[in-house]
């Protein structure tokens, strides 16, 4: 993240806002699973692996396949996009959004979680140079590690304020949970639309800021 100059970095913090947003909303429609952090994910398929319970297999399952999927529609996005490369991903990521809020509009809620996991996906291909993720959006372990290492690096006569780029980025992402926490509970999974806004504002902006990878 040092390698970022402030408008990256807020692009950044406000797409892990819209990440913990969506992530909240899954969660709570799916019952305990998330669309954004397969960590807890793939701990949840062990433990439906081990008490045998299929419908959590496949839940859980799904889910990681269609992150993984997404990271890969992300990056093709991306190459696609050439200098534009980060709105192009956005743009996927806010017609994956709108396609989650049309099938929970038909009534096909279930569907609509699943395909929030294929955009939060494509999310982390916003901020990639040479194949690698450089940013990490939609999952915060690596930014507290990050972060706990910088506070380490202070008392050692290092920077002082470096660790906060990575306060505020996982600040982000649990000021969008808040959000999303909230919205779900006053009108459900129609929240997605205001994702999906949020995300479009996000891709228009990205149109306007250098492409920094």
């Amino acid at each position: 993240m040092q390698r970022y100059d402030r408008p990256a970095i807020g692009l950044a913090m406000g797409l892990s806002g819209l990440a913990g947003f969506v992530d909240a909303l899954g969660f709570l429609s799916l019952g305990g699973f998330f669309v954004s952090f397969m960590t807890g994910n793939t701990t949840r398929l062990g433990i439906e692996l081990a008490q045998g319970r299929l419908d959590g297999i496949l839940l859980a399952g799904m889910i990681i396949v269609l992150f993984v999927f997404g990271v890969v529609c992300g990056s093709l996005a991306g190459h696609a996009g050439g200098r534009r490369r980060q709105a192009a991903v956005l743009a996927f990521v806010t017609l994956t959004l709108a396609l989650s809020a049309g099938l929970d509009t038909l009534g096909l809620g279930i569907a609509a979680a699943g395909v929030l996991a294929l955009a939060m996906g494509a999310e982390n291909a916003v901020f990639q140079r040479d194949g690698e993720v450089t940013i990490g959006l939609t999952y915060m372990t690596g930014t507290l590690v990050k972060m706990g290492q910088r506070l380490a690096g202070a008392l050692l006569g290092g920077p002082k304020l470096a660790f906060l780029r990575h306060l505020t980025l996982w600040l982000s992402l649990l000021g969008g949970a808040i959000l999303g926490g909230f919205a779900f509970g006053q009108v459900g999974l129609y929240a997605i639309w205001l994702a999906v806004a949020a995300a479009a504002c996000f891709t228009v902006i990205a149109l306007f800021l250098p492409d920094q990878g």
